[in-house]
């Protein structure tokens, strides 16, 4: 049963789980981080309120968060084909992954820079700062300890939907538990493939909140 094959095939799907999580998680930052920002900083209580761009940008947000992803898997079906030639695959998920991850991104970075004190925000303010400088020089830089945090959730998130894209071959430990633990009832594969997507998704929140435990000067 634990031949040489089936070990290579799970170090494969370990790395191509790992590939389409932090690529995932990467592109989903470099629309997510702008799209949170803009969200705090235009809303009613932000620096720069601007009722329109925020309740677009508000409504996209809910609505995508709220097609689950399997779903929004197969709809972009033709995006993604039109982006990567192919729809199935480990590099073809990566493109609903971003998709899905970048409202949650923005939601979860939204949330980190509306905790930072309005007081450090004000001071900037009353010293001249510029618009990019305070969100750069005080918002980031006082909410980095959350932002970390959240991007630790969001590599689960992400990993987690991975392994959902097994079910329509998007490859990794994901595709490796439908095809053998599920479709030909190797109940030890699956159970080996569960325990690894845990095992992934615990030592990254671990270094996750190691790194926001470093960052932070309360401590």
């Amino acid at each position: 049963m634990w031949s040489k094959e089936v070990i290579d095939m799970i170090i494969r799907g370990i790395g191509e789980t790992l590939y389409m999580s932090v690529f995932g998680t990467f592109f989903g930052y470099v629309l997510g981080l702008p799209w949170g920002t803009v969200l705090a900083v235009t809303d009613q209580d932000g620096i720069r309120p601007n009722r329109i761009v925020y309740r677009v940008l508000d409504v996209i947000t809910n609505i995508m968060r709220s097609i689950p992803f399997l779903i929004l898997l197969i709809l972009i079906i033709p995006f993604t084909r039109l982006l990567v030639g192919k729809s199935y695959g480990s590099t073809a998920t990566i493109v609903p992954l971003v998709v899905s991850a970048a409202p949650f991104i923005g939601r979860m970075v939204e949330s980190s820079l509306k905790e930072v004190d309005k007081g450090v925000i004000e001071a900037a303010q009353s010293m001249g700062a510029s618009t990019m400088q305070i969100i750069l020089r005080v918002m980031l830089t006082e909410a980095r300890v959350s932002l970390v945090m959240g991007a630790a959730i969001c590599f689960g998130t992400i990993l987690g939907y991975s392994a959902m894209a097994g079910t329509v071959g998007g490859g990794g430990l994901g595709d490796i538990a439908i095809r053998y633990g599920y479709h030909r009832w190797q109940a030890d594969i699956m159970i080996v493939t569960v325990v690894l997507l845990v095992i992934l998704v615990q030592i990254f929140q671990f270094a996750g909140m190691k790194i926001a435990a470093k960052l932070d000067k309360r401590k």
